[in-house]
């Protein structure tokens, strides 16, 4: 089975959602296809066939943080995953490693499953330093056993930030890639997490993916599935793509 994850981030409205849960209501497919609307549209969802996530979470129980939103309110609108560390958070947000590792924790312990994301920039890539990079994102962003008892219920995304947006599977300003690339650091990301006592935990593959390149994207090896961005927003996109994975 694969995933197919679709992150709205800060789109869509009531009659948005209702028209991808029409139209999802439909699909049939053995894979996990799950939507994060923004927080608003979170609770709408509940009850529905479709699976639903967050697209953060707040690394405290409650308190004085004006604007956050904790685990336990997401898991009472019916959301059972959350996606964590996103690109958006880390360069936006300055988030940290350590911040990311704290708000998995936090979502496994709501029984949540924390969708946490790592991923290299153009200039990382291009120093060389990628595979190092991702180690260090992926060994420090996974929470500790001791934090959280259940870790192993958690799916990893690798994001290329060289790729999102820009329309292609992987490419740079200079520099286009293929499949390949997308093997490489999948077998390293695979590689870590074995050495982390995390092997089969998911991994998911989120630059730029669409109906167009879907399937080939996830019969890559070691690629468990997709986070999706701007296709997934209309069911014109999302469709097509849900049913080009096999």
């Amino acid at each position: 089975m694969k995933i197919i994850a679709g992150n709205w981030k800060m789109n869509g409205t009531a009659e948005s959602l209702d028209k991808m849960l029409a139209a999802l209501a439909v699909v049939k497919t053995e894979n996990k296809v799950i939507i994060c609307p923004p927080f608003t549209l979170l609770a709408a969802a509940k009850n529905t066939h479709t699976a639903t996530g967050a697209q953060d979470v707040s690394m405290h129980e409650s308190g004085t943080y004006t604007g956050e939103i904790s685990a336990a309110m997401i898991a009472e609108t019916g959301a059972k995953y959350v996606i964590v560390g996103h690109s958006d958070r880390r360069q936006n947000h300055a988030e940290t490693n350590e911040i990311v590792a704290a708000k998995a924790a936090k979502a496994l312990q709501h029984e949540l499953i924390p969708i946490i994301c790592v991923g290299d920039s153009r200039e990382v890539r291009m120093s060389g330093r990628a595979k190092e990079f991702v180690e260090k994102q992926l060994r420090e962003s996974v929470p500790d056993a001791q934090s959280a008892p259940n870790r192993r219920s958690v799916i990893i995304a690798y994001e290329p930030l060289w790729a999102i947006s820009t329309g292609v599977v992987m490419a740079t300003d200079n520099v286009r890639a293929t499949t390949d690339d997308i093997r490489d650091m999948h077998a390293h990301i695979a590689e870590i997490l074995e050495s982390m006592n995390l092997g089969g935990v998911p991994i998911l593959y989120g630059g730029s993916a669409k109906g167009a390149n879907a399937a080939e994207i996830t019969a890559t090896p070691n690629v468990d599935g997709i986070l999706v961005g701007g296709a997934s927003l209309k069911p014109e996109d999302f469709v097509p793509t849900i049913m080009a994975v096999e």
